[in-house]
C-alpha cells in the first residue's frame, strides 16, 4: 500500500523504521507537529519523525492544523492507500480521515479499551496494573474508540518506568503496526469493535498531577514517581523550591525506622523520607537548574538539620 505516516516523538520512530524497511508498502510521505523550540537556545527543531524522514528523503508535512486547507490539498495528491499513526499529537478532523481510501489506523500504547488518551502507559503505571500492551485500531471520531486490528501484551516488571515501559513497547508495536498493514492490504485482517466493558480514559499527566503527596502509602509514591519518569519528573518542594525525585526504593530497609509523612531520614549513605505507610528510599534527585544526583550527595551539600520535611513551609530567619 501507499502510506503516509503520522507520527511526532521519538516513541514513533521504531514504527517509522520498520514500515520504511517493508518490502510491501511505501511510505510516500510523513506527517508531522511543526517544529518546536527546545533546548538552551530555544531553538526551533524538527520533531524526531520528521528528521528520521529527512534523512530518508522522505516528503515532511507540518500543518499547524490537519484541517488546513493547504495540507489536505497535499494529502489529497499523494493519495494514500492508508495512514498509520504513532503519537501524531493533533485531533483529526473527518475531512482528513476521508481521504485514505482504507482509513487511518493508530497504533496505541494500551489494551484497548483500557487507558484511551494521551497517557496510557503511565496511568497503567499509576493503576498499578501487572500487564500492559499495544493495539491498533481504525481511528474514528470518538476518542481511541474504534475497532480494534490486533494486539500485543507486554509484562510490566516492578521497577518499571513510563519511558522502560514505552521503549518496549515502540519496538513491539511498530511489528504489530507493520502486520496490520499487511493484513488490511491482503484483506486478512477484519478490525473488531471494542467491548462496552472495560473502558477506562488516561488523560494527560500534568505538572501538578506529578507532585509527590508523601502522606499516600510508599506503594502508592513509588507508583508515581515511575509514572511520571522521565516526565513530567516526580516532584516535592524543599526549602521554597522544586526537587525532582528521579527514583526511590519503596521497601527501603529503613528497619524499624519511623518517620512522619515527608519528613527526611539522612544517613551517612542514605536518605529516607516518611510516608503515609513507612519510609522509603530516594536514590536519584535533581535539584532546580542542576542535574539529577545521588540523594545522599544532594543531603550532604544541602546540610538538612534534623527534622527536616518536604513540603513543610519555610522558616524565617530568627
Amino acid at each position: 500500500m501507499r502510506l503516509v505516516f503520522a507520527g511526532t516523538p521519538e516513541v514513533a520512530v521504531p514504527a517509522l523504521d520498520t514500515l520504511i524497511a517493508s518490502a510491501r508498502h511505501e511510505v510516500a510521505a510523513v506527517v508531522t507537529r511543526p517544529d518546536a523550540r527546545a533546548g538552551r537556545g530555544r531553538k526551533l527543531v524538527p520533531s524526531p519523525v520528521a528528521q528520521r524522514a529527512e534523512e530518508e528523503g522522505i516528503e515532511v508535512l507540518k500543518p499547524a492544523r490537519p484541517r488546513d486547507e493547504d495540507f489536505l490539498a497535499r494529502l489529497r495528491e499523494i493519495g494514500p492507500d492508508c495512514c498509520p499513526v504513532v503519537a501524531y499529537g493533533a485531533l483529526l478532523p473527518r475531512v482528513a480521515l476521508d481521504v485514505p481510501a482504507r482509513g487511518w489506523v493508530n497504533l496505541h500504547f494500551s489494551l484497548l479499551p483500557a487507558w484511551r488518551g494521551a497517557a496510557p502507559v503511565q496511568h497503567a503505571l499509576l493503576a498499578g496494573d501487572g500487564m500492559s500492551g499495544a493495539s491498533t485500531f481504525l481511528i474514528e471520531e470518538g476518542l481511541d474508540s474504534g475497532p480494534v486490528y490486533g494486539v500485543v501484551t507486554e509484562e510490566v516488571r516492578s521497577r518499571d518506568t513510563s519511558g522502560d515501559l514505552l521503549t518496549r513497547l515502540a519496538f513491539a508495536g511498530a511489528g504489530l503496526l507493520a502486520a496490520t498493514m499487511d493484513g488490511i492490504e491482503d484483506g486478512t485482517l477484519q478490525a473488531v469493535p471494542q467491548p462496552q466493558e472495560g473502558v477506562s480514559l488516561a488523560p494527560k499527566i500534568s505538572v501538578e498531577d506529578a507532585r509527590i503527596d508523601w502522606a499516600a502509602p510508599a506503594l502508592r509514591v513509588d507508583r508515581v514517581v515511575r509514572a511520571c519518569s522521565p516526565a513530567p519528573g516526580a516532584w516535592t518542594a524543599f526549602r521554597g523550591e522544586r526537587l525532582k525525585v528521579r527514583s526511590l526504593l519503596p521497601d527501603s530497609g529503613a528497619g524499624s525506622a519511623t518517620a512522619a509523612p515527608g519528613e527526611l531520614l539522612v544517613g551517612k549513605n542514605a536518605v529516607h523520607v516518611g510516608t503515609g505507610s513507612h519510609p522509603v528510599e530516594l536514590e536519584w534527585v535533581q535539584p532546580q537548574g542542576k542535574k539529577p544526583m545521588r540523594a545522599a550527595d544532594w543531603a550532604r551539600g544541602t546540610r538538612i538539620e534534623q527534622g527536616a520535611r518536604f513540603d513543610a513551609p519555610e522558616t524565617p530567619d530568627s
